[in-house]
């Protein structure tokens, strides 16, 4: 079963970001709170538990959610296969993949701090079509 491991925020772009016990997701901006959010197709990121597994295996430690800037990590779902397009039910909310992958911007703290970044590959993107709470175990299902 996909599920939320974790709801991460951060006030500036490009940082490590913080876990929450829960977060607030508005119609078409993202988390409440959050440097990222606003009227843009890159409102929320997602990154996988397993992408970050990937990095632990690589000998990387100290690896934990919000460690990639993603806004919710997740398990149990591969999120990186998703087309865009794709609409999730999570928590309360609706979003839509808007996007797989991205660069690190130039003088990215992540890719400074692990010396590299998945996010570029195995992190995607959403917009929020209908908001509401996330909390992590919620359950994420691919709306068909």
């Amino acid at each position: 079963m996909a599920k939320v491991l974790a709801i991460n925020i951060s006030d500036k772009k490009g940082v490590i970001k913080t876990s929450i016990d829960e977060g607030v997701f508005v119609e078409d901006y993202g988390l409440k709170g959050d440097a990222h959010a606003g009227k843009w197709h890159r409102q929320v990121s997602l990154l996988a538990k397993e992408s970050i597994d990937k990095m632990t295996a690589m000998g990387i430690t100290g690896l934990v959610p919000g460690k990639f800037a993603e806004n919710i990590t997740t398990e149990g779902i591969n999120l990186y296969k998703l087309p865009v397009g794709t609409r999730l039910k999570i928590g309360d909310t609706i979003q839509e993949v808007t996007q797989i992958g991205k660069e690190c911007h130039k003088g990215c703290a992540i890719k400074q701090q692990v010396g590299k970044c998945i996010m570029p590959t195995e992190g995607i993107f959403t917009r929020v079509l209908k908001g509401g709470v996330i909390k992590p175990d919620d359950s994420i299902e691919i709306i068909k």
